[in-house]
């Protein structure tokens, strides 16, 4: 199997929103965002599949090395020689996928986030450094589209903490900041008792109610800093954000019922929205 072959089965396996956004790019372009998002994929199964964190922190130096392995013409992995003939291309530089290292390793340190001021430095890394790698990659020629770039990765990062809360409460990890779950007199344990008749109370709903008003407003303020000069190559970014706003609108129609179950949107749904974004270039 050929690195290109190994990123594109990793990218389509995943089943995620980004890989239909993906299908719309030339062929170069698709390729290095394949790339990417194969190695984003690599370092985060790394702390969703490893239970031992002892372990899983190994791997992760072990990705460090890697990367700069990879930027001194050494690369092993398939992810990392898929990657490297787009790096000088599109920008892709090492600090960037340190950074996406770096927030997969506050994942082995950290399960808490006193409020948002540091959930938002989780985001940053996780979510914002992405958003900025994928935004050179779709071509942009405004400084102004990177500060869009990281506020449509917050959005997109916390339509995803909405989305996991059970889940993620389940491995240990909670995101929504202590400071608003104390607003809202949600204890952390409710969150885990996904069976019983409180756990999705008036107090769980408003506080999700409010997670969800924010991200809605990030949204709103990601669109409206990305200038008109680079709206028609960034599309897929585009399209991330309706596939996943549309998640965030489902969540709240089925009234925030994440404790026990993951919402979704189906393939064909995620396709359409995709297809629908590209005609309309919004």
């Amino acid at each position: 199997m050929t690195p290109e072959q190994y990123v594109q089965e990793k990218a389509a396996k995943s089943g995620s929103s980004f890989y239909y956004a993906f299908q719309f790019l030339p062929p170069e372009r698709r390729a290095a965002i394949t790339a990417f998002y194969a190695f984003c994929r690599e370092v985060d199964d790394v702390v969703d599949e490893v239970h031992d964190p002892s372990v899983a922190a190994t791997k992760l130096a072990w990705w460090r090395k890697e990367v700069g392995q990879a930027y001194a013409g050494q690369s092993q992995h398939p992810a990392m020689r898929a990657l490297m003939p787009y790096a000088k291309t599109y920008d892709i530089r090492a600090e960037h996928l340190h950074a996406v290292i770096d927030g997969c390793e506050m994942d082995l340190s950290q399960t808490r986030y006193l409020d948002f001021v540091a959930l938002q430095r989780y985001c940053h890394l996780v979510a914002g450094v992405v958003g900025e790698v994928a935004c050179n990659i779709f071509g942009r020629t405004q400084d102004a589209t990177v500060a869009y770039a990281h506020k449509l990765g917050l959005a997109l990062q916390l339509t995803n903490i909405i989305r996991d809360v059970g889940d993620d409460a389940r491995r240990g990890r909670i995101y929504l900041p202590v400071s608003e779950l104390q607003k809202f007199d949600v204890k952390a344990n409710e969150l885990l008792k996904r069976d019983a008749p409180w756990g999705y109370s008036e107090r769980f709903t408003a506080l999700m109610k409010f997670q969800a008003q924010r991200a809605h407003a990030l949204y709103d303020e990601a669109f409206a800093l990305l200038p008109d000069a680079d709206r028609r190559a960034q599309k897929p970014g585009l399209m991330m954000a309706n596939i996943y706003r549309a998640l965030l609108r489902e969540i709240e129609a089925e009234n925030f019922q994440v404790l026990q179950q993951r919402i979704s949107l189906t393939p064909i749904r995620k396709l359409w929205i995709a297809m629908k974004t590209n005609w309309r270039g919004k």
